[in-house]
């Protein structure tokens, strides 16, 4: 279990990761990356938000590099590379809070129809993996936040996946299930 010290650590990290990228000064003082924890393999997903607002959001379900790399690589994704946005500019990058996502090992969700989907998925605590085909995507746990209703959830989820909204009422897809160690930037 990584602590709430080590989680700021990370996060340090990253914002670090991207001012380098966008050629700013910074600050390698608090950053001791000869700690063991940074060895860990894990899963992690690194999100910028913007006036509260999504700003970049990339990761990893799986991770195949310890933290201390996958955590620079995936803030600098986040923020150049999410196709959703423009990649990040030098007067945003004050304006940006990053949140880290420590996510669990996946775990296959068994059921059989869409009642029972909806009725075992938690809310604000499952992160949700979806798969059909070469059809796949995931939200994080806090997207509950801004889709509490879980078949609209799943609607969403599935239309991120290039699917049918109503693909998950049909008992095709794979899930999975996931929880996060969540780290906010403290201001």
């Amino acid at each position: 279990m990584i602590s709430e010290q080590q989680g700021q650590m990370l996060l340090k990290m990253a914002r670090i990761s991207i001012a380098e990228k966008l050629g700013l000064p910074v600050d390698k003082s608090q950053i001791d990356l000869n700690q063991s924890f940074l060895e860990i393999k894990q899963g992690l997903f690194v999100t910028l938000h913007k006036n509260g607002a999504l700003r970049g959001c990339i990761g990893v379900i799986e991770a195949v590099e310890p933290l201390k790399t996958g955590v620079a690589e995936t803030a600098r994704l986040a923020a150049f590379k999410d196709s959703r946005f423009a990649p990040l500019a030098r007067e945003e990058f004050d304006q940006v809070d990053l949140e880290i996502s420590l996510l669990s090992p996946p775990e296959k969700f068994e059921y059989s129809k869409a009642k029972e989907l909806i009725q075992r998925l938690v809310p604000f605590k499952d992160g949700v993996i979806i798969k059909k085909g070469s059809s796949q995507a995931t939200f994080l746990p806090q997207v509950w936040e801004q889709l509490p209703d879980t078949a609209s959830f799943l609607s969403q989820l599935c239309i991120k996946a290039g699917l049918d909204a109503d693909e998950w009422t049909k008992g095709s897809l794979t899930v999975h299930t996931y929880r996060v160690h969540l780290f906010c930037e403290k201001k």
